[in-house]
């Protein structure tokens, strides 16, 4: 653990409870199945959160090369949500919604983890092109803490996000 923090305490304990074990949801059928997780990512839960809604449902395919298309900011992460103080963009509507963001850190990491999904399924030896995701999932992962200088004295605890992301993609038909 960091220095600055005591064995016992409750800030300790609040650190670890929030280590990722599993899936969210059981699958009955595995053998169809391609998963993946990516545990502690440093990128904001709420974006996650609204990229897990954009994508579910959608083929893997699809999904990278509007991922690919948000990275080169033609087009952007829509916000139904979390969209207070967030400006409208310029065209037309996605996803009934104006307002969004372009969120880089967040579509390198999705992008890793499609990857990851379709090595999984030429591993199981499904069709790694034919992916459909049935599953997504976002949580508030472990809190890096850290602290600010400022000042001579007084130093200011910063909290870093952190987030756990799983993806479950099923052989489409």
């Amino acid at each position: 653990m960091l220095g600055w923090l005591r064995k016992g305490t409750k800030q300790e304990e609040s650190d670890t409870r929030m280590v990722k074990k599993g899936y969210q949801v059981k699958v009955k059928n595995e053998k169809n199945v391609a998963k993946a997780i990516a545990k502690n990512q440093p990128v904001s839960t709420k974006y996650s959160t609204e990229m897990c809604r954009e994508i579910k449902g959608k083929t893997i395919s699809g999904v990278e090369k509007r991922l690919q298309r948000i990275l080169a900011k033609e087009e952007f992460l829509p916000l139904r949500k979390y969209n207070k103080k967030v400006a409208h963009r310029k065209g037309a509507s996605v996803s009934g919604v104006k307002s969004g963001r372009f969120p880089e850190r967040l579509c390198t990491v999705f992008l890793k983890l499609l990857l990851s999904v379709k090595a999984n399924a030429d591993f199981k030896g499904l069709d790694s092109e034919n992916l459909l995701i049935t599953h997504c999932f976002a949580s508030r992962g472990f809190a890096r803490r850290s602290m600010q200088p400022k000042g001579k004295i007084a130093g200011k605890r910063r909290r870093r996000k952190s987030t756990h992301i799983e993806v479950i993609a099923r052989e489409a038909k």
